[in-house]
């Protein structure tokens, strides 16, 4: 789930400074203001904060509450999800195991994991332990999600590293990004039998305990204490909700993993450390050559021709986007669960890092591109854009945008179902990845259920023609979707094709790729 300032009139006897140059270096005062006004301005329940630079701590601090239930306050120890920034996570475990001689970037996968099953024997027999990594697989945007989103399915890691043989390529292997999160999740299995421990107690054992990360934990699992825990929230009509916490996966490696602002200034620290740790930075957790191979880029992105920043290349590495800035590297990734939004940037060139931690969704990707930009812009010595104020606009530009969902429940609400026959489309229909799903008539009205996966189930409305609009009893993303039957010379259906309704859905729904067909009356 892969995923900037206003004016801003600082609180009485601070520097407003809205339409001036900050190209001295923003204040932690300047920093509090800033994110106090951002969480007011898109509406999040809290944030964290931590920047790095020069290999010292020079802010960490939360803000808001953990939970509007409850109105604690979040600190610089409360654990968020930070959710795909711990794929970084897993390619240092790799890293680790490649410094020790136990594995080869270029391992073929299927060495390690003989159940391993690719869309054709060559890609199978030639995917190496890098292709887990760098999103070039031939596999479409995030194909196969729907084991993993919404949380709560039966899926195991065997169902996950033998699903991809029934998908289609979208391009050619190792020609194209195309963002996925289950490669990652065989990234972690290699971990596992590689090490002989899972992939929670590797990352726990050999990352998180040397660097004193006290307040993380690999999983929700894992974590022995919750009093500091922040809740996912959302926003609908624009009241903030409080959600629950997401279940954990069959291994964090793709997402899996909760920490806070001074365990990640850890984390970045290291990282800017080519690998050192320690208060003489005597102890080495990977090695340069290992963090090289992770800032390294293995598939190229297009370039966005920004002059304010004069980029020049575009690319993601191991578990890191990667570009330039002003002539200087950035290494950055997003993270985004339901209700868990958070950034990481890193410009080693200047031996800066900043880390932006939220517990709301969709103001959470605003707030943090916007102190996260507004923050690096400062230290890059850039004048103030006016972030803040740009991403607002941004975002009520993409509500107004799902003005499409809207208009199909109105659809809906005039639709004449007059003459259609609910035995014409109950049944038990399968698809080869995601299993079976039911179609079944719950006093008079249609209702589809999915075996593997039960939190995708919901009532059926007629549309138009042969499609039914679904309306998942899941309401933590928005998800709803369509349903078109094909049917047969008598009016029977067949079979099923699917697609998100709204155009904001969050690509890891992937209900295009399913190819539903029945099976049982």
């Amino acid at each position: 789930m892969t995923r900037k300032i206003s004016s801003l009139l600082l609180l009485a006897g601070f520097l407003f400074f809205s339409g001036i140059s900050i190209h001295a270096q923003i204040t932690s005062r300047q920093v509090d203001s800033l994110v106090t006004e951002a969480i007011s301005k898109f509406n999040v329940a809290g944030a964290s904060v931590a920047i790095v630079k020069d290999g010292k701590v020079v802010h960490s601090q939360g803000y808001g509450v953990k939970s509007i239930i409850t109105g604690e306050k979040v600190d610089n120890q409360t654990q968020f999800a930070i959710a795909s920034n711990s794929k970084a996570f897993t390619t240092a475990a790799l890293a680790l195991l490649v410094d020790e001689g136990k594995l080869h970037w270029t391992d073929k996968v299927a060495n390690h994991l003989p159940e391993f099953k690719m869309y054709n024997d060559y890609v199978t027999q030639n995917f190496i332990i890098l292709d887990l990594l760098t999103h070039r697989s031939g596999l479409g945007l995030g194909a196969g999600d729907l084991m993993i989103f919404p949380d709560g399915s039966d899926f195991t890691i065997h169902d996950i590293m033998t699903c991809f043989q029934h998908f289609e390529p979208q391009s050619a292997f190792r020609t194209k990004f195309d963002y996925d999160n289950l490669l990652y999740l065989v990234a972690g299995e290699i971990i596992a039998r590689t090490s002989g421990m899972s992939w929670e107690e590797f990352i726990k054992t050999r990352i998180m305990n040397p660097l004193g990360m006290t307040h993380s934990s690999p999983s929700v699992a894992f974590m022995q204490d919750k009093s500091n825990l922040a809740s996912p929230h959302n926003t609908v009509d624009g009241k903030l909700t409080a959600l629950p916490t997401y279940q954990d996966m069959v291994n964090g490696a793709a997402g899996g993993i909760y920490s806070s602002a001074e365990d990640l200034s850890k984390w970045m620290l290291v990282q800017l450390s080519h690998g050192k740790y320690g208060d003489s930075l005597d102890k080495q957790l990977f090695t340069e050559a290992g963090q090289n191979e992770m800032w390294k880029i293995h598939t190229s992105l297009n370039v966005n021709k920004n002059p304010r920043y004069n980029s020049h290349f575009s690319g993601y590495g191991l578990g890191w986007g990667l570009r330039d800035v002003q002539g200087k590297l950035l290494a950055s990734h997003t993270g985004g669960l339901p209700g868990m939004l958070s950034i990481t940037m890193l410009i080693p060139d200047i031996n800066f890092g900043i880390v932006v931690l939220t517990n709301t969704e969709p103001g959470g990707a605003a707030l943090f591109s916007s102190i996260s930009q507004t923050v690096t812009d400062s230290y890059l010595g850039l004048d103030d854009f006016q972030w803040i104020e740009k991403n607002y606009k941004r975002m009520q530009q993409r509500e107004e945008a799902d003005s499409v969902t809207i208009q199909a429940w109105e659809t809906v609400a005039k639709a004449n179902s007059t003459g259609i026959s609910a035995e014409d489309y109950t049944g038990i229909y399968q698809d080869d990845w995601f299993g079976k799903v039911e179609i079944w008539n719950k006093e008079g009205q249609l209702w589809f259920k999915s075996v593997r996966s039960p939190k995708l189930n919901g009532p059926m409305y007629f549309y138009n023609a042969n499609t039914f609009a679904i309306k998942w009893e899941y309401r933590d993303m928005n998800a709803d979707a369509f349903a078109i039957f094909c049917l047969d010379e008598n009016g029977k259906a067949q079979s099923i094709k699917m697609k998100g309704i709204s155009p904001n859905i969050d690509f890891s729904f992937d209900f295009q790729d399913l190819d539903l067909k029945r099976v049982e009356n």
